[in-house]
């Protein structure tokens, strides 16, 4: 079994560990208002801990850059793990994750 959690660890500045997939995105989800409800700088998602991924948790990622945009805050994905990019380049998506 996968430890999946969602984890702050200061202002704006937040950790996933364990996967992100069809499964475990509504959990993931539920954090979306609190992340951007509350301060006004930008906003940094540490992905680091991320195990494992698929088309539905790169939509989750793809969502919170949506909110930060509406609500007017920068957001940064550090540490995307070597699965995660590759699912991101597969999409066509490097510009929007500004990644190589």
């Amino acid at each position: 079994m996968t430890d999946n959690s969602f984890n702050a660890r200061g202002p704006g500045q937040y950790e996933v560990h364990g996967q992100l997939t069809f499964t475990t995105v509504p959990q993931f989800f539920t954090h979306t208002t609190a992340m951007f409800a509350s301060g006004d700088g930008p906003v940094t998602v540490d992905l680091a801990g991320v195990t494992l991924a698929d088309s539905a948790g790169i939509a989750l990622l793809v969502e919170w850059q949506q909110q930060a945009r509406a609500t007017h805050r920068a957001l940064q994905f550090a540490n995307i793990p070597e699965q995660v990019r590759k699912i991101i380049h597969v999409s066509g998506l490097q510009q929007a994750f500004d990644i190589d």
